[in-house]
């Protein structure tokens, strides 16, 4: 079974779009959603965390370019609709798949 990750910190509302949009792929695939919270920056520097929300699937982060400052720090996506604080469901399917 795939597994699923949200890390996030409760500094950016973002991560609760995701975890909404990641709900409806739960229902779909029939996955469970697990949650990482990274508390302090020191731990965000230890964990390379990309920013809030970071989605991992199977503890690769697929939306990944390599690039991403690590941090706590709201992530941006880029989207057909253009950048977004979450993925996509289109492109969250994707990752899945």
């Amino acid at each position: 079974m795939t597994q699923v990750t949200l890390v996030y910190f409760d500094g950016c509302p973002n991560w609760q779009v995701a975890d909404e949009r990641l709900g409806v792929l739960a229902r779909e695939y029939g996955f469970t959603v697990e949650y990482r919270k990274v508390e302090t920056p020191e731990e965000a520097e230890r964990t390379a965390f990309a920013g809030s929300p970071t989605v991992l699937v199977d503890g690769t982060d697929p939306f990944a370019s390599g690039e991403e400052p690590t941090g706590l720090s709201c992530r941006v996506y880029d989207t057909d609709d253009g950048p977004q604080g979450a993925p996509t469901l289109d492109q969250l399917r994707s990752a899945l798949s």
